[in-house]
């Protein structure tokens, strides 16, 4: 009796392990690739698959999006600069079949060609473009990756440069560059302020002299400013031009004034005419 339980044992332990063996789940994201004695017999889909054991070998292959990253590269850039780029791609598999039978390991292959692919497209780039065009790299290497992964039925859907190191010193130098980029645009922008200002005096000026009280109301104006602080200055406003031009006209009077010889006083002449020894004098006469 207990070698006929014994027997029952074995024999369905024999049939859960063939069962097991026989019987095969492909998720739904997922596509199995049936192998029969080592040739293809085709895919399976998602679901109970069945196979013959130790005859067929059913490989699954994960339809899913997969997020690889692109470890850090030392590069030399166009410009003879050193940096280290790290990037991240995103890759799927779109035919089962060639991802097993052209290639042994999909995953491997791709994050070799990637770091490649990495270092050939920054190293044909100086150091403002890779830092300041990034999409335009990022698109060079996902079309090199496409080409080279699409024999293996894979397709590669997005590259991004994920991290950028630079050298102090070329920091430094980035950070003297942006300080002098800086000091010329707010140069500029004095420059501009000055000239409109030039301009807007001008024109206040023309103004003024097209009506003359509009300066005695900007002096009051200025009065009004000045008075606005509370101290003891006293202010005659008075127009420049032409206080300095009448300053000028009296200095020129006062000039040509002393240059003239001095006129005789009449007191002067009449003392001279009485003097003795004038030949003008007049002598006493004898009757």
């Amino acid at each position: 009796m207990s070698l006929v339980i014994s027997l029952g044992v074995v024999i369905a332990l024999l049939l859960l392990l063939g069962l097991a063996l026989t019987l095969k789940i492909v998720k739904q994201y997922e596509q199995g690739v049936l192998f029969r004695l080592g040739r293809l017999a085709g895919t399976r889909g998602p679901g109970l698959r069945t196979i013959i054991p130790f005859v067929d070998v059913l490989h699954r292959v994960s339809l899913r999006i997969v997020t690889m990253p692109i470890q850090s590269q030392g590069i030399i850039t166009r410009d003879n600069v050193s940096v280290d780029v790290s990037a991240v791609a995103y890759f799927r598999v779109v035919d089962a079949v060639k991802s097993v039978i052209a290639i042994e390991n999909v995953h491997a292959a791709i994050n070799q060609i990637a770091q490649t692919t990495l270092r050939k497209v920054v190293g044909q780039h100086t150091l403002d473009e890779t830092l300041s065009e990034t999409d335009r790299i990022n698109l060079g290497i996902r079309e090199i990756l496409d080409v080279a992964t699409a024999e293996w039925g894979v397709e590669v859907t997005l590259v991004e440069l994920k991290d950028i190191q630079l050298p102090d010193s070329m920091k430094r130098a980035m950070a003297r560059q942006a300080e002098a980029e800086r000091e010329k645009r707010a140069k500029i922008i004095n420059a501009e302020g000055e000239s409109l200002a030039a301009a807007a005096l001008g024109d206040a000026s023309d103004t003024m002299m097209a009506h003359p009280l509009a300066l005695q109301l900007r002096n009051l104006q200025s009065l009004v400013e000045i008075g606005v602080d509370k101290n003891t200055t006293v202010v005659f406003p008075a127009p420049l031009m032409s206080t300095i031009g009448e300053l000028g006209a009296f200095l020129s009077r006062e000039a040509a004034a002393a240059a003239l010889p001095p006129t005789p006083h009449p007191v002067d002449l009449a003392k001279t005419a009485r003097a003795p020894g004038n030949g003008s004098s007049s002598l006493p006469q004898n009757n």
